[in-house]
């Protein structure tokens, strides 16, 4: 599949042939969402955890006699039924959500998506990507020169800070390092932005 090539400046320069293997990819619905939700719940965070009747403090001594006083009898004012007691049967952070999926599942699905973005046009490939200072503004007049209008996901084939930085402030924009692709990121932006050099890290780095 070929594709036009844009500058910075948003002009077409030419044409470059994307790897069939990875952007001439038949979509399978179902396996997209079963990798989707397996990162989805991998990057989970626990959060909620109650404590138990043995974790709560206080409640040493039984609150009073066993018989005698015409009330129900109790050992311990940690018990559930009492007010700041123990939480019986509430949520803890041993809760494990982590979904395992293949690697080769994984891949799969990631070139599904790449090809999606190719071939509905939401792939658009720079001949370079050069940011001189890490400002906002200009990383925001060289996504204003491309016919993109939405969120955007920038991959690059290596770490620059210039670019990272730039882009860290626009509300829709985020970028990544092209190695570190994946569905779930795909999916959240609805343009995919790569330097040519993307193009070579992404095979060396998802094709066996």
């Amino acid at each position: 599949m070929k594709i036009p090539v844009y500058s910075q400046e948003g002009k077409e320069l030419n044409q470059t042939l994307l790897p069939k293997d990875i952007f001439d990819v038949k979509a399978n619905p179902d396996l997209i969402h079963q990798v989707a939700i397996s990162q989805m719940a991998n990057r989970r965070k626990v959060i909620a955890h109650t404590k138990m009747r043995s974790e709560v403090s206080g409640g040493g001594k039984k609150p009073w006699r066993q018989k005698g006083t015409g009330r129900a009898r109790h050992g311990s004012t940690r018990s559930p039924i009492w007010r700041h007691g123990g939480i019986a049967f509430g949520p803890r952070k041993e809760r494990v959500f982590k979904k395992k999926i293949n690697r080769k599942m994984k891949r799969k699905a990631l070139f599904m998506v790449l090809s999606a973005k190719a071939k509905n046009n939401l792939l658009f490939v720079l001949d370079t990507l050069d940011v001189k200072e890490a400002k906002t503004k200009l990383m925001a007049e060289i996504l204003s020169k491309l016919p993109i209008k939405g969120t955007v996901l920038i991959a690059l084939p290596k770490f620059d800070k210039n670019v990272f930085q730039a882009a860290g402030n626009l509300p829709r924009v985020e970028a990544m390092e092209a190695r570190n692709l994946n569905v779930l990121d795909l999916l959240s932006f609805k343009y995919l932005i790569i330097p040519k050099e993307s193009i070579k890290v992404i095979k060396e780095n998802f094709l066996d």
